[in-house]
């Protein structure tokens, strides 16, 4: 529960809309308006008159020295939408958990969420309004720069540009969007599983299906890396853990550079880039041929493409032995069930989608639809329900604006300046538009480059709520509630804001409300049917309250697998540009706790580096340390070289998230940013820009400096200090038979 002050509001209890408008109006429309119809709360009758509620953030008597109070609330930190508790003592959070109850993340919170720390009390943050004006962005006052909004946001051609965004913070941007004359609204996140879903949705019936990994006894994955950058990373690397207990699960990760689950495989394959598709095919072709696979419910097309992948033909292709192709038919075979995956970084190609389609072959005839991936449940209020957020909307937001289609962009949550490769020309389309506002805590590349920038609350200083991005049974709606009073006084909240935004703009019945806190807990208690006052309290202790949903059914259509791998066999490497946790997109670089941690693979800190495999850097003159110009068509960067086997010969690997311009003092100038000069080829299906396609020359730039790095441990240097033994061995040492 909140900390509150003193101060009224009003709630909507009297309306002259009719009640399927005030529903709307919460985010209750569509298939829910039936529902919340039902059995509505006493306060929203036009009988019973208005109603007072208490708002916001005060001390109270319970608040005593040297004692921590926990509050629940949502981590925002990504798109995973964990719920989390917040010590606070003395009127300031000093630490985040996990929330224990929650059936996404289950207690655990990640080095992203317990890093939002630092995002709250960062000294860079942004306090108060900035307007432009002779060129360079200056503090002005609230009303000086909503009185500029207002004057210049009237426009038809208006859109919005977000993360991953959903609940009724969801609902405020598209009602204001609506109320200014806009239609588009471009949810971007560089990180996502598009591809998966997509496939998912079009061959299963369902783009989120439950993933469980607890289940199956051998997981084979085509480059998700779900213990770091996959979905709903904290929740699965739980689900993974009870796979890795007795009897222990066998991992095989297939990726051409090594991510953290590929890490933790017990088989790491290095494929060569954009070849997932011929590898799933092969390992098709072996438990068909080989294993008495029947093939069930695959058709006569998929079952030819099948059989012109032998495994001889697929490993010429994916540069994978063939023996190998065989030993993962075999262990997929003899351990039943499995589950396959695809999607991330590793597959995002000009044929990811078709990966994903051939993984979930896979699963088909091996019998795990319906038994490891079994159907989710979608929300019967779909206006709130969560938009992920994908790259194609990056490259859509591009073209729009260098077509003249957008006048007046609002930006929240994202950074499309940043995340842009040159050659989709964002630079040029971004100055195409008359007006740009950002609301943001931070001074990021976006930010920088707005008209008027609105100074938002920390996640830890707002209300909100939010739809999870995967969970598995029962779906939640996860409350977000500040911990403390503002670090930075001048700053509003994101809701307060938009709410604003959408009232001065003329939307209908948002009037009555005073501030956001009044219309989420107006909304909230229509969802829930009860305004009572110990209910909201429970929901405050709790932070997330069950949400009615409707179940779905899984139901296999063959048919996607329309290509094969890109097998480009010229001149140079394939760039990958790899999402790693922490760093993420490079939302998390302007905090030293992520910049200091070490990279889960490379161990490195605080910089960028370029991964080579031991054959080519020999081959091209390269050391660790070494200083590499990585060139592709678009453009140029150069850093320093990371040496091991952990990646294909053919590719270099450069992590995304360091290389800003702007975002802070530890962000600001410090590594490279790979994603400036991809070549903007995009997946075949979805549209994604394609992080693992671009074709690059590599060459020593004539510079040494070693890396920073917590502790070499990638290589015995010939000493053997690691020995091995099989694991029938290691039975008998332990009183095994």
């Amino acid at each position: 529960m909140s900390q509150v002050k003193s101060g009224e509001i009003k709630t909507m209890s009297q309306s002259k809309l009719d009640r399927r408008q005030f529903l709307k109006g919460l985010g209750l429309g569509g298939a829910g308006v039936a529902l919340a119809g039902c059995d509505l709360p006493s306060y929203v009758t036009l009988e019973q008159g208005e109603e007072n509620v208490i708002s916001y953030l005060a001390p109270d008597e319970y608040v005593i020295p040297g004692v921590g109070v926990w509050y629940a609330s949502t981590c925002l930190g990504c798109a995973g939408g964990c719920s989390i508790h917040g010590r606070v003592r003395e009127g300031r959070v000093l630490k985040l958990e996990g929330n224990p109850d929650s059936s996404v993340n289950m207690g655990r919170l990640c080095q992203m969420g317990q890093a939002t720390l630092q995002s709250h009390f960062n000294p860079d943050r942004i306090a108060n309004p900035l307007v432009r004006k002779n060129g360079s962005l200056v503090e002005a006052s609230w009303d000086d720069a909503l009185s500029l909004i207002n004057e210049k946001a009237n426009s038809g051609k208006a859109a919005w540009a977000t993360g991953a965004i959903s609940g009724h913070q969801r609902v405020v941007v598209e009602t204001h969007l609506s109320a200014i004359g806009g239609s588009n609204h471009y949810a971007i996140e560089q990180i996502n599983a598009n591809v998966w879903q997509t496939a998912c949705g079009d061959i299963i019936g369902d783009p989120n299906p439950e993933i469980h990994l607890d289940k199956a006894k051998v997981i084979f994955s085509l480059g998700a890396d779900f213990l770091a950058t996959f979905i709903s990373p904290v929740h699965f690397a739980a689900h993974y853990g009870e796979f890795r207990s007795v009897p222990r699960g066998t991992l095989i990760q297939a990726e051409p550079a090594m991510s953290l689950t590929g890490g933790n495989a017990d088989h790491w394959v290095g494929i060569k880039p954009g070849t997932e598709t011929s590898l799933a095919l092969g390992v098709a072709n072996a438990l068909m041929n080989k294993h008495g696979i029947s093939g069930s419910g695959i058709s006569n097309a998929t079952k030819s493409l099948i059989n012109e992948h032998d495994p001889a033909t697929a490993a010429s292709i994916c540069d994978v032995p063939a023996d190998r192709i065989e030993k993962i038919a075999a262990s997929l075979a003899a351990n039943s069930p499995s589950i396959v995956l695809a999607g991330g970084t590793a597959t995002a190609n000009a044929n990811g989608y078709s990966a994903a389609a051939a993984a979930l072959m896979l699963n088909q005839i091996l019998g795990n639809i319906g038994v490891t991936i079994t159907s989710g449940r979608e929300l019967a209020y779909p206006q709130l329900g969560l938009i992920e957020g994908n790259s194609a909307n990056l490259k859509d937001l591009a073209v729009d604006a260098n077509k003249g289609k957008i006048d007046v962009l609002f930006v929240s949550g994202t950074n499309p300046l940043f995340l842009a490769p040159k050659s989709i020309k964002m630079d040029e389309g971004w100055n195409k538009i008359g007006f740009k506002v950002v609301l943001s805590s931070m001074l990021d590349e976006t930010a920088s480059a707005a008209d008027v920038v609105l100074p938002l609350a920390s996640s830890l200083e707002d209300w909100g709520s939010h739809i999870p991005a995967y969970s598995t049974g029962t779906r939640n709606l996860a409350l977000q509630q500040p911990l403390m009073e503002p670090v930075f006084s001048n700053t509003r909240g994101f809701g307060d804001v938009v709410l604003g935004l959408a009232k001065q703009a003329g939307a209908p019945g948002l009037d009555e409300y005073d501030d956001y806190y009044g219309y989420l807990r107006s909304a909230i208690s229509v969802l829930k049917k009860t305004d009572s006052e110990k209910e909201w309290n429970s929901f405050l202790m709790a932070g997330q309250t069950p949400v009615p949903s409707l179940g779905r059914k899984l139901s296999y259509i063959d048919g996607k697998i329309s290509q094969t791998a890109n097998t480009a066999t010229d001149g140079g490497l394939t760039l990958i540009a790899s999402a790693r946790m922490g760093m993420w997109d490079g939302r998390g670089a302007n905090l030293p706790w992520l910049q200091e941690s070490p990279d889960q693979i490379s161990k490195v800190v605080w910089d960028s580096w370029a991964e080579l495999h031991p054959k080519t850097a020999k081959s091209l003159g390269i050391k660790d340390g070494d200083y590499v110009t990585i060139k592709s068509s678009n453009g140029e960067i150069t850093t320093r070289a990371f040496i091991y086997k952990g990646i294909h010969p053919g590719a270099i690997a450069v992590p995304i998230g360091r290389g800003h311009s702007a975002l802070g003092r530890y962000a600001k100038n410090n590594g490279v940013n790979p994603l400036f000069i991809l070549d903007g080829g995009v997946d075949a299906k979805t549209g994604e820009i394609a992080t693992a396609a671009t074709r690059v020359e590599v060459k020593n730039a004539g510079k040494n400096k070693p890396l920073a790095k917590l502790m070499e441990i990638d290589r015995q240097h010939g000493r053997k200090l690691v020995a091995t033994i099989s694991a029938d061995k290691q039975r008998i040492t332990e009183g095994g038979t």
